[in-house]
């Protein structure tokens, strides 16, 4: 009888399959809450905070978002602010890579199945090889954070002591490697505006974040321009020009607003620009005051943030390589030409269709997002508007409308900043049922445009 039960006992386990998708949800809904429960001890806070506060803090935290419904430098103590600062350190890596790292560290044997989910977590390609990126990440992370805090510590000890300064620049440097957008000021980072330390380090580690580590291991290994992978090449050229794009119009749009840049010495004013181009796509520190932004400003910063940073890195958004494929595609059909082409080698039609239905996905929950909050919130459309947005691309950027949420109206933002992190398409996998297609109807065209 005790051999039947085994048996049955293991036909069960076999039937009940957890994909991957389904399996960082849940790990993430779960540290959320933890997170929360964490944030509610009195030991984390100057002041009594609602749980549904400290649930948007965690979920903040962990999705690596950055808005917030309090002040992080004076609502939450030094504990409560470690706390905020390992959330940010595992959503930023992954917790899957975690319980990798954990495995490793224990001598334990990773199989096929735990690659083939590593692989689909960190959207990588190939399964071989995501052992050695995980370890990799997990050395270039903690070097680069330390290295960066090591730097601010130059501005802020003098300024602020050993004990605040040094904490508050190993803090930043996680936030900002991150892509968090977490500061210890009421003002985020709006009093460093004209620092250029502060900004070349802070941005820097926003970058290096935002491309994906499996381009900083490319470019590692490779060290040429033509050896390097495709998805590298289209990366490097694409961030490049989309902050000197968004540099370009940031200035341009602002140069004039007292309420933004307008009144700033010429330095300062590029030196803003140059910082919001960068952290707009996914990190969410500010150099200025957000709320005063032109109309037009607001919705191109929407555009960036919709976009958002790498595959694979601590960023959200639909990708930077997804808009560049849909521009290339548009581009390629203008012409009149059948097969995509970038950097001499030609893309295969399944990206397309992963590229199309990522853009599709993403377009439903935001607009999805927007038409809830504003039916829950008496707030104005553009602010709110850009809320979802900041969300959903995991960003962290507001207008100053956060803690005026409503409860209805946090929920409904945590759900969105959830689901930018994990990726809208890793939601739909869960929501349907794969089914083998063993047939094939019939081809008909069909009027378009």
């Amino acid at each position: 009888m005790s051999v039947n039960i085994v048996e049955k006992k293991d036909v069960m386990m076999k039937s009940v399959k957890i994909s991957p998708s389904t399996l960082l949800v849940s790990v993430y809904g779960l540290f959320i809450v933890l997170g929360a429960c964490l944030l509610k001890l009195p030991i984390s806070t100057t002041a009594p905070i609602r749980w549904v506060d400290a649930l948007f803090t965690s979920a903040s935290a962990m999705t690596v978002t950055g808005l917030g419904v309090v002040d992080t430098g004076t609502h939450f103590t030094k504990v409560g602010q470690l706390i905020i600062m390992g959330l940010i350190q595992v959503g930023g890596l992954g917790i899957m890579s975690f319980g990798v790292l954990i495995f490793i560290m224990l001598g334990k044997k990773i199989g096929l199945k735990q690659r083939l989910a590593m692989q689909e977590i960190l959207n990588q390609v190939h399964v071989g090889g995501v052992i050695r990126l995980v370890k990799y990440l997990f050395i270039f992370s903690l070097t680069i954070e330390s290295i960066a805090a090591v730097i601010l510590a130059i501005k802020w000890v003098p300024e602020l002591g050993w004990k605040d300064g040094l904490f508050s620049s190993f803090f930043h440097a996680v936030s900002a490697f991150n892509n968090a957008g977490f500061a210890l000021w009421p003002d985020n980072l709006s009093r460093y505006v004209g620092s250029p330390l502060v900004n070349l380090t802070i941005t820097s580690l926003i970058i290096l974040g935002g491309i994906g580590f499996t381009v900083i291991i490319d470019v590692w290994e490779k060290r040429s321009w033509k050896k390097l992978s495709l998805h590298t090449k289209v990366m490097l050229s694409a961030t490049f020009c989309i902050n000197i794009i968004g540099l370009l119009f940031f200035f341009f749009l602002e140069s004039g607003n007292v309420k933004t840049i307008g009144a700033m010495p010429l330095s300062d004013q590029l030196w803003a620009s140059y910082f919001q181009s960068v952290t707009t796509r996914t990190a969410g520190f500010n150099t200025v005051d957000l709320s005063g932004l032109e109309n037009s400003t607001a919705f191109f910063m929407m555009i960036l943030m919709f976009i958002g940073a790498g595959s694979g890195s601590t960023g959200g958004g639909i990708k930077l390589t997804t808009f560049v494929i849909m521009l290339v595609t548009m581009l390629t059909y203008v012409k009149g030409k059948k097969d995509i082409h970038m950097f001499e080698r030609t893309l295969r039609s399944d990206h397309l269709l992963r590229v199309l239905s990522i853009t599709m996905v993403s377009t439903f929950v935001v607009v999805a997002g927007v038409l809830i909050i504003n039916i829950t919130e008496p707030l104005p459309f553009l602010p709110l508007m850009f809320e979802v947005v900041s969300a959903f691309g995991t960003v962290g950027l507001s207008m100053g409308i956060t803690a005026s949420l409503s409860t209805i109206g946090k929920l409904v933002i945590i759900a969105i900043m959830i689901t930018g992190k994990v990726g809208p398409l890793s939601l739909v996998y869960i929501l349907a049922r794969k089914q083998d297609q063993k047939f094939k109807y019939p081809t008909e065209d069909i009027l378009t445009g």
